[in-house]
């Protein structure tokens, strides 16, 4: 209390808060004129009626409850807040209220962590903190030389044991619902006069003659009676205990009228105020998802959108528009998108490319060799041979015979051309390697004339544009035409066609312009063959199959296997002895089903082959029947001084089996490491057999920061307990999940103590909204922003940045950043 001009200023006290800690709430700042005379209602052996603090106000006072609990609807009582029906507590597994607070609980297996709320997998060998012997009640610490060191949790004591943490009445009012006392033994509760013990030694019950009592112990003057009589007057008033409304209170000439905020309405009794559920009345107005909470609603979206600055619109989320998406090509869909993989790439693990092994199904449909190649392959043959024009079978190379007849053949073709070329105005000559261009000698002319193209070039808007595909330079013409009935071209730049296989075939193409030797028309078709592979065609003969078309023989069953008719087109037409399933193929020498080795699959029933994985994957067991079970080993490394990612092998695909990854985060000097984990799937089923750890160095005995095996799809922030981590995730022959993608980054220590305020908060996971801000790869980015350099915290609250946060989470930043970077204002 202390003067100030002519008013006297009044200020109620506040102690520190931590989990369960006992704290008086922030009574209001009160300005009295120095020459009132006012009643101090709290000075009375009732408290004023009060079970926990009074607080004395000019002509009134009020009842205020110890952290923990909230005022009763009568003003004066305290009843017990159940802080697990919010949000479970903050608890990762359990949450146990108790009177006045709660406790977080872990379930077999797992110990509570530093922070209270979190549980690490306990280990079964050495004398450390992991061992689930340890015998801390609440916290252990790591000591030197290998032993433990116990801590207590705020508002306890450690025992002379060292060991078992004796409760305070600092934690929760030492259970008590009214007044609380330390003792030798514990916390010794007792009850408001107006009040009676519960049995179990903790609670309080109203006692029927309290108010009788209560009376008779005041009435002892005039005085007394008429500050009684004050008091009853009062109590028609809004200025003695709001009225006895629960919300707002309003003196009128009838008496008071309570009215409630927007998200209550006001019940029968006049007085309490009912929580409206808006969801009830047009879903809340929310696009998707509505979900009632005290007073007000949150909306959410399905995954693949986010909620707009409205606060109940979705919007798609582009995943495209993000960095590390997709391998090579993405196409996205409403709620969510596809990633697709360039030609000879084939796509793994959801979003990832690899090469394909043509070569490893039906040797490519190459006759005789296959060569696979980044993105393609090519076939090739035998010395002796030369690949046939359909680019898979291969025919004898020519002779001298062959030689000369070719020669005499390209000669004649170039006189013909040469004779229809001389009666244009220009055409090209190739003589010896050399291309010439001769023209007809025009008369002196002061017109400018553009320069000559190169060979199978013409002039388009006086730029020199190759001829394509399909087409050819006419010299006569000037200009690219098409390719005539029975010719092709599969090349750019070119003066002639070639012609068709064969051009007088009856079948042979009709249209113009055609750009591969396959648009020749009268191929023979899948299940067909012939010398060149145009009709006139054979079926393949009983014991052989053809897939493709326009191809020069068929492919053999083997081992003597019949195929079912004439004209068979894949192997599973071959008769064979048994049928194998997925996961398996037809050895035609032993005649049994073969399980496909690791690095291959089979998806379908009865063939003679096992598909190789893509790129550099391969797959946890042999006997594979999809590709989904190829998947990346590659994982581990130093990571980088300021950002990054700790990802799963294979994800977002499943993680492969008996695998390890090992990283390191080395930050710079004087900085620390902030994690988030937006969500891990890992298989409970598996008995903790795959598991994610954090710890200082890889010494079990080291500091653990975090480590889990089970699934969370529930996002967690929180601060390494080392300056470094060793990260280690191991997994088993066993099930396998999704794994995890994990951002992190660096700050700079002096901000440890807001970082630390930050993620600590229940409020940061509790609204689904600000979960999904954690599982946003967008998002994160700005929110790493925030947490590792709190002065950008600024640019975030412009207009543009609103846009990416909702207000709640601005506003649950603010008072933090603004209190740590201005602690005096």
């Amino acid at each position: 209390m202390h003067l100030q001009g002519s008013f006297l200023e009044v200020r109620g006290s506040f102690k520190g808060k931590g989990l369960g800690l006992h704290r008086k709430e922030i009574a209001p700042v009160w300005f009295i004129p120095l020459f009132s005379s006012d009643i101090d209602e709290c000075e009375n052996e009732l408290n004023g009626g009060c079970v926990h603090d009074c607080w004395n106000m000019p002509g009134n006072y009020r009842c205020t409850c110890f952290d923990g609990f909230m005022l009763a609807h009568d003003g004066h009582n305290c009843l017990d807040v159940d802080e697990c029906l919010q949000n479970n507590g903050g608890c990762q597994h359990t949450c146990l209220n108790v009177l006045g607070s709660y406790e977080c609980l872990c379930k077999e297996g797992f110990f509570l962590s530093d922070n209270q709320h979190t549980c690490i997998h306990r280990s079964e060998e050495g004398l450390s903190c992991m061992n689930k012997d340890h015998g801390c009640s609440h916290i252990c610490k790591e000591a030197p030389r290998g032993s433990v060191a116990c801590e207590c949790r705020p508002g306890f004591e450690l025992a002379k044991n060292q060991r078992d943490c004796i409760l305070t009445c600092n934690h929760g009012n030492g259970g008590c619902q009214h007044s609380c006392e330390d003792t030798a033994e514990g916390p010794e509760c007792s009850c408001h006069p107006q009040y009676k013990m519960h049995t179990d030694g903790r609670s309080c019950l109203e006692r029927e003659d309290a108010a009788l009592e209560g009376m008779e112990s005041n009435a002892t003057s005039v005085a007394d009676g008429d500050k009684r009589v004050k008091r009853r007057l009062l109590m028609e008033t809004c200025a003695v205990n709001n009225g006895g409304c629960d919300r707002t209170c309003k003196d009128t000439s009838t008496g008071v009228h309570c009215s409630c905020p927007v998200g209550f309405t006001l019940q029968s009794d006049g007085k309490t105020c009912k929580d409206v559920d808006e969801c009830q009345t047009r879903n809340g107005g929310c696009d998707h998802f509505c979900k009632n909470t005290v007073g007000s609603f949150d909306c959410s979206c399905r995954k693949g959108f986010k909620l707009l600055t409205d606060e109940k619109s979705c919007q798609d989320v582009d995943e495209c528009s993000l960095d590390r998406t997709c391998d090579h090509s993405c196409i996205n869909y409403p709620g969510t998108f596809a990633c697709a993989c360039n030609k000879g790439y084939t796509l793994y693990g959801f979003t990832h490319c690899g090469d394909t092994d043509e070569c490893s199904v039906n040797n490519g449909g190459c006759e005789q060799v296959c060569v696979n190649t980044a993105g393609s392959y090519e076939c090739q043959c035998h010395p002796g041979y030369k690949l046939h024009w359909n680019q898979k079978d291969c025919v004898a190379s020519c002779d001298l015979n062959c030689l000369v007849k070719r020669a005499e053949k390209r000669l004649r073709k170039a006189v013909r051309t040469l004779r229809k070329a001389a009666h244009g105005e220009q055409f090209h000559l190739q003589l010896s390697g050399l291309d010439f261009n001769v023209a007809k000698k025009s008369p002196r002319t002061s017109e400018h004339r553009a320069e000559p193209c190169g060979v199978g070039q013409s002039h388009v808007e006086s730029q020199c544009v190759s001829c394509r595909a399909g087409t050819y330079y006419d010299g006569a013409q000037e200009r690219c035409v098409l390719c005539p009935n029975g010719t092709f071209q599969n090349e750019e730049g070119q003066i002639t066609c070639e012609p068709c296989p064969r051009p007088d075939n009856p079948e042979a193409l009709k249209s113009p312009e055609a750009w591969n030797v396959s648009e020749c028309g009268g191929l023979c078709q899948p299940g067909e063959y012939s010398s060149d592979g145009f009709a006139p065609c054979q079926l393949c003969a009983l014991g052989t199959f053809q897939p493709e078309a326009g191809r020069t023989s068929c492919f053999s069953c083997g081992g003597g296997l019949p195929t079912k008719q004439l004209g068979a087109t894949s192997f599973q037409d071959c008769e064979t002895r048994v049928q194998c399933s997925p996961g398996h193929f037809y050895n035609t020498t032993t005649h049994r089903c073969i399980r496909c080795p690791m690095g291959t699959y089979q998806p379908e029933f009865g063939n003679n082959y096992c598909a190789s994985c893509p790129g550099n994957t391969t797959t946890d067991f042999d006997g594979s029947t999809n590709i989904t079970q190829c998947k990346n080993r590659r994982c581990g490394g130093e990571l980088g001084e300021f950002t990054g990612y700790i990802e799963s092998p294979n994800y977002p695909g499943n993680y492969p089996a008996n695998t390890e990854c090992t990283w390191t985060i080395n930050p710079p000097p004087k900085r620390r490491i902030l994690i988030v984990v937006p969500e891990i799937f890992l298989p409970i089923e598996d008995d903790c057999g795959d598991y994610l750890v954090m710890r200082k160095t890889s010494s079990s005995n080291s500091v653990t920061t975090y480590e889990t095996c089970q699934t969370y799809e529930r996002p967690i922030a929180f601060t390494s307990r080392s300056k470094k981590l060793w990260i280690q995730f191991k997994s088993n022959e066993g099930n396998s999940a999704r794994g995890f993608q994990v951002p992190y980054v660096t700050y700079d220590e002096d901000y440890q103590e807001l970082i630390e305020d930050i993620v600590r908060d229940g409020r940061l996971y509790a609204s689904e909204n600000h979960q999904e801000i954690l599982k946003d790869k967008k998002l994160i980015k700005a929110l790493f922003d925030v947490l590792a350099h709190p002065q950008s915290y600024f640019k975030y609250t412009a207009q543009e940045s609103r846009e990416m946060f909702p207000r709640s989470f601005i506003r649950l930043l603010r008072s933090k950043v603004s209190r740590f970077l201005r602690p005096y204002k």
